[in-house]
């Protein structure tokens, strides 16, 4: 698939800043089933784009706006070529062993309800650990609703396991604590979906799961659609959570009043022409 990726974000602040600095992590990788075609990122004041890869090898660029700044608007946009490897990764950048990916977070400390959850999932699945991962997937998906109303972005897995609702970096969160329960490397995804069911819809960019499967490496695990991810998704970035893989951190200084608006739209290229995949 011919993904076309095109990412605003616009900022307004009620009393302007002195100064803005963002991070971004928003440019996506080469790997097996990823090509990158073109991808630029652009923002409408006078700045400089400094690139850079950080710990995780995610490729990420910071910039300086001197104020002052009442409005601010950030736009990514490229096209990617896709293909469905059931979910499987390979060629991608790794830093880090597997075994680092079983490391807690604030967001993803560990919780009695959802080790009793993974434990009872691994019994009912057999232990054998492919099986126990989509059985994560499943139960995650069934007992825990989308909710695609805007929360905070510190929720905690435990939080978001006892509320029964979330947005997908909430499922996600709640898939890494239940796998790295169970002993499994599990890390946090953020990158982009072309989703078309109506329901799980994403205004924003999309969050997944990817866990250290013996004997066929990183696999990925989208709970909030209860499936590997496809031809349909963009991998940018990965992370011990959504802190490690957050699209933009911002540092406002000066600034009252800040407020944010998100447009994403992810378009299958052939389709649009009217030509067929098939």
């Amino acid at each position: 698939m011919r993904l076309k990726i095109r990412h605003e974000t616009a900022y307004r602040y009620e009393t302007p800043a002195a100064s803005v600095t963002q991070t971004l992590r928003m440019t996506p990788r080469n790997f097996e089933g990823q090509h990158v075609i073109r991808w630029r990122l652009d923002v409408d004041r006078d700045c400089r784009l400094r690139s850079s890869q950080d710990a995780f090898g995610n490729v990420t660029h910071v910039f300086v706006v001197d104020g002052p700044v009442d409005e601010l608007t950030v736009l990514v946009e490229g096209e990617v070529e896709t293909q469905d490897v059931a979910g499987v990764v390979r060629s991608a950048v790794e830093r880090f062993p597997p075994a680092l990916y079983l490391r807690e977070t604030d967001l993803t400390g560990p919780d009695r309800d959802i080790a009793a959850f993974a434990e009872q999932v691994r019994e009912e699945t057999g232990g054998e650990p492919l099986a126990v991962l989509h059985g994560l997937l499943e139960g995650i998906h069934r007992e825990i609703a989308f909710d695609p109303k805007p929360s905070e972005s510190d929720v905690t897995a435990a939080e978001t396991f006892r509320r029964k609702r979330g947005l997908c970096q909430d499922l996600t969160h709640v898939f890494l604590v239940a796998a790295r329960h169970l002993g499994t490397p599990a890390r946090y995804v953020s990158g982009y979906i072309h989703d078309v069911d109506p329901e799980t819809a994403h205004e924003a960019g999309h969050a997944w799961a990817e866990a250290h499967v013996p004997g066929l490496g990183w696999v990925a695990f989208d709970p909030c659609h209860k499936l590997c991810p496809t031809d349909a998704y963009v991998r940018v970035a990965v992370g011990l959570d959504y802190y490690g893989a957050a699209p933009f951190r911002v540092a406002a200084h000066g600034g009252l009043g800040e407020s944010f608006t998100v447009k994403v739209e992810v378009e299958d290229v052939a389709a649009a022409r009217g030509f067929s995949r098939n």
